[in-house]
């Protein structure tokens, strides 16, 4: 089942939000995410806020579409009433769920509602989401017509085994030929990968490597399998029915992937990500990692704006019934201190291939650093030029690292 909301203090039915947020808005950028929470069939793995068609209870899917574009002019409106000053859009992403269950028209009608609302810039990335099995060759061509840049593709995995654990629904042997349609309507396009599935081997996940770079997609993700507590893998682990992750060898398929990628010529950008090129980083993934502002659409959304963030109520029906009753369907919210915003920067910035200024970090968490180098998680050159960037080593044990800068600072607060 989805995980839990965070805890926060109580959102306005207005949707205003303080005056600090339009302090230097006009320097950030401004992206937009449109959560489309609708599965054929729910994977073991995921504690995502997504719902099959027995779960919606008193909402239809057929309406998603209209809810969304009444949250988006209600956002529109919220926005300006706060004084935010309005921008252009440089980055759109359609994340679920499974945002291509809904028909190319709806995905495309939100679309131009975020167009209406604010415009769209020159050159912005406008990604969706789709499982391979949930699109043709038809879908692709009237997604790109509409408007849409980019599709990321939740391939997981190349070994039918390693699906069937996660219960994934799609046959391996179509992804090549969605990415071909995908090219051929010319979308740039990605792939999703998973690996640490219990019981996949090295074996298995270095024919998966190698089943994804035979398709020559312009980006790669590949995310380490997480047990989340609540689903239904967690349970199954629990039990002893399917055995837990090894983390020697998630870390292991972590070395391999870093290596079989670099020699295809995909550059890592972010410790989970790689690229054929700067052109081709996900650059709506990039604005959460250096703190611009984004707005998030539908139901169990979160959205960031000048230090604030807030979350939207879960259930598809209780959001249907707060944006048709013309209110924010925000269901809490909390303001960013200076010491929280400062810490985020360190966990999200030491994530990505510029990394993190020594600046940032108070007296004694700089001197952490040289231990660090000494350890081989931190880049010697790049640390005498002023940034915290890490080492492979670095990025198989990046929270270790944080924690370490983190308890330095801690002991001078």
């Amino acid at each position: 089942m989805p995980g839990a909301l965070p805890l926060g203090d109580p959102a306005p039915a207005d949707g205003l939000l303080p005056a600090s947020t339009a302090v230097g808005a006009a320097e950030r950028d401004f992206g937009v995410y449109l959560h489309v929470p609708f599965c054929r069939v729910r994977c073991g793995y995921c504690d995502f806020n997504t719902y099959t068609a027995t779960e919606l209870r008193g909402v239809a899917q057929s309406d998603y579409a209209g809810h969304a574009v009444r949250e988006v002019g209600f956002a529109r409106e919220a926005l300006e009433r706060s004084g935010v000053p309005a921008r252009k859009v440089s980055t759109v992403f359609f994340g679920g769920g499974t945002p291509t269950l809904l028909p190319p028209d709806d995905l495309g009608a939100m679309l131009g509602a975020v167009r209406d609302a604010w415009g769209i810039a020159d050159g912005a990335e406008v990604t969706t989401e789709a499982n391979p099995d949930s699109v043709d060759a038809d879908d692709l061509r009237r997604l790109a017509d509409a408007g849409f840049t980019r599709v990321s593709f939740g391939m997981q995995s190349a070994v039918p085994s390693v699906l069937a654990t996660l219960e994934r629904t799609h046959d391996p042997e179509r992804v090549p030929l969605v990415v071909r349609w995908a090219r051929e309507a010319g979308l740039q396009v990605s792939l999703d990968l998973i690996y640490g599935t219990p019981g996949e081997t090295l074996d298995n996940w270095s024919r998966s490597l190698d089943a994804a770079l035979a398709c020559e997609p312009d980006h790669v993700s590949a995310y380490a399998l997480i047990v989340e507590p609540g689903t239904k893998l967690a349970r199954q682990i629990r039990s002893g029915a399917v055995q837990e992750p090894d983390d020697d060898l998630e870390a292991d398929m972590y070395e391999l992937a870093d290596a079989r990628l670099g020699a295809a010529g995909y550059g890592w950008y972010e410790v989970s990500n790689w690229a054929t090129d700067d052109a081709h980083r996900s650059r709506h993934n990039l604005a959460y990692w250096l703190g611009h502002d984004w707005w998030g659409v539908g139901p169990g959304a979160h959205s960031h704006v000048g230090g604030v963030r807030w979350w939207n109520v879960k259930h598809p029906a209780a959001y249907a019934q707060r944006v048709l009753a013309g209110e924010s369907p925000a269901a809490g919210r909390e303001t960013l201190d200076g010491e929280t915003r400062r810490v985020e920067r360190v966990l999200l910035l030491t994530r990505i291939r510029e990394g993190l200024r020594t600046d940032e970090l108070t007296g004694e968490g700089r001197r952490a650093v040289a231990g660090l180098i000494a350890d081989g998680l931190v880049d010697a050159k790049a640390a005498l030029a002023g940034s915290v960037v890490l080492t492979l080593r670095g990025r198989l044990l990046a929270d270790a690292v944080v924690r370490r800068l983190l308890a330095e600072d801690e002991r001078t607060a």
